[in-house]
Parts: structure tokens; C-alpha cells; sequence
């Protein structure tokens, strides 16, 4: 089975940069969002079901689930997979990762402010020409952002090692130096990267997500120019977030 390395966290932290760049690696496979945590969890369930009403089928569940990730994956090659999903870090999944994968999970999580993260996402509205640019980002249990912070909040609070926590800052001005921890955390052989020329070989249909740019990346490494101003309102919830995800209970009332 190949090595299989998950990577989650929160949105707008760099993910399609450091895919980009682990994808140089003739070793490793990186792409865009996968569906992999979602399959694997949706015959889970289903199987889970199928399970309680045929007593003499006990192993049905690990028989159907575990396969998954290496039938999608089945035209890869490479001996190592990067798996992209926001949702590997909640507990269940991670408990799927424990079940279903012969070796001891290794999980990128990439974090940042979330001030920052919030900006970014209204500069992308802006850019694809959305009327109301702070509308529903921080609704409770909203995707992308919240349902990716109480995972992160949660992978914070139950780190046993397996969890490499990357800031954006870190991926982006010492490149070098974190992808050597990352390398060292997942057990991977060191590989020279060409930061001067990095390529999505991977390209996603953002489209679907009405904007358009958002998973674009440029050849080298730099920030991006936001030039949207938010609420007094939004900031404050912003700190508020931040705040319990490193070292409270994830709420909002």
C-alpha cells in the first residue's frame, strides 16, 4: 500500500502552494481536494448498516472501506500520496484514519489568522464581483471556514504526533526550512525543491465554487495585494475565534 499523508486544515493557508511544490517530488503525489474522506465515510456508514442487521457479516465494513483510498488512487504510481481534505482533522475521520490505514497517520495541518484567512476570501468575492463580501463566512457550522476550524481546534487538543501544524507565514517566508520539518515528520527522503518555478499540475475547476482565482498559485512565492477593509464586527469576531481554537471550546454565543 502506498504511504498516504493527509492534509487539512484550515482554507486560504497555502494548500495548493505546498501541493504544488511537494508534486516536484517524483515520489509524491499531491492534488486538489479529494474525495476520498468523503467516500470512505459514506461506506462506512453505509456498511456500518449493513453490518447491524447481518450479524454474520462482521468484517463487512473493513472490507469495503479500506480499499477506497488506493482504488482512487489507482492510476498513481508514485509510492507516496498526499491527500487533500479540510475534513481529515475532525474526530471521526480521523478515527477512519486510524481504522483503515496500515501505518501510523501523518496530517499536515496548515493554519492562520484568521482575520488574514477571512480577508483573502473577501478579496476573492471581490475580484469575482460578489455584492456582500463578509456574508455568511463565519456562520456556525458554515463550510469552508468554521467546520475546518473545529477540526483544527480539535487536532490541537488531541496532537499524540501525528500532526505537523504549518502557519502560513512559516510556508511562505521560510519555505526551505518547512518543508525540511515536513519532510522529517511524514519520514520522507530529502529532496531538492525548485522554488523558482512552481506549477498546479493539478488544476481545479473553481468555478464550482464561484471564484474564480482561488486556487491559482504564481511561480514563486510572494503575497498576494488584499485591498478589502473589514467590519469592526468581523474583526472582533475574528480574535474571538482565534482565540478559543488554540486554547478554549469553539463557539459563538
Amino acid at each position: 500500500m502506498k504511504q498516504f499523508v493527509a492534509l487539512s486544515g484550515l482554507p486560504r493557508t497555502g494548500s495548493t502552494l505546498l501541493s504544488s511544490i511537494l508534486s516536484q517530488n517524483p515520489n509524491i503525489h499531491a492534488e486538489g481536494n479529494s474525495a476520498v474522506c468523503q467516500l470512505m465515510w459514506d461506506m462506512q456508514q453505509s456498511a456500518m448498516n449493513s453490518e447491524q442487521m447481518q450479524a454474520s457479516n462482521k468484517d463487512l465494513t473493513n472490507k469495503l472501506v479500506k480499499p477506497i483510498p488506493n482504488t482512487y488512487y489507482s492510476d498513481v504510481k508514485k509510492p507516496i500520496v498526499v491527500d487533500k481534505c479540510r475534513s481529515w482533522t475532525l474526530p471521526a475521520n480521523m478515527q477512519m484514519l486510524n481504522r483503515y490505514f496500515d501505518n501510523t497517520p501523518k496530517v499536515i495541518v496548515l493554519v492562520r489568522p484568521m482575520v488574514e484567512i477571512v480577508a483573502s476570501f473577501m478579496s476573492l468575492r471581490k475580484a469575482n464581483n460578489w455584492q456582500d463580501l463578509e456574508v455568511g463566512l463565519l456562520d456556525n457550522g458554515s463550510e469552508p471556514i468554521m467546520r475546518s476550524l473545529a477540526g483544527v481546534e480539535w487536532a490541537r487538543k488531541n496532537d499524540n504526533g501525528e500532526f505537523v501544524f504549518v502557519s502560513y507565514d512559516q510556508l511562505v517566508d521560510d519555505t526551505q526550512v518547512t518543508l525540511e520539518r515536513i519532510y522529517e515528520h511524514c519520514g520522507w527522503e530529502t529532496f531538492e525543491h525548485n522554488l523558482d518555478n512552481i506549477v498546479n499540475t493539478h488544476k481545479e475547476n473553481d468555478d464550482v465554487y464561484s471564484l474564480v482565482g482561488q486556487h491559482d498559485i504564481r511561480p514563486q512565492i510572494s503575497r498576494r495585494t488584499v485591498d478589502v477593509e473589514l467590519s469592526d464586527e468581523l474583526v472582533d469576531k475574528c480574535n474571538r475565534l482565534d482565540e478559543w481554537s488554540m486554547c478554549g471550546t469553539l463557539r459563538m454565543d
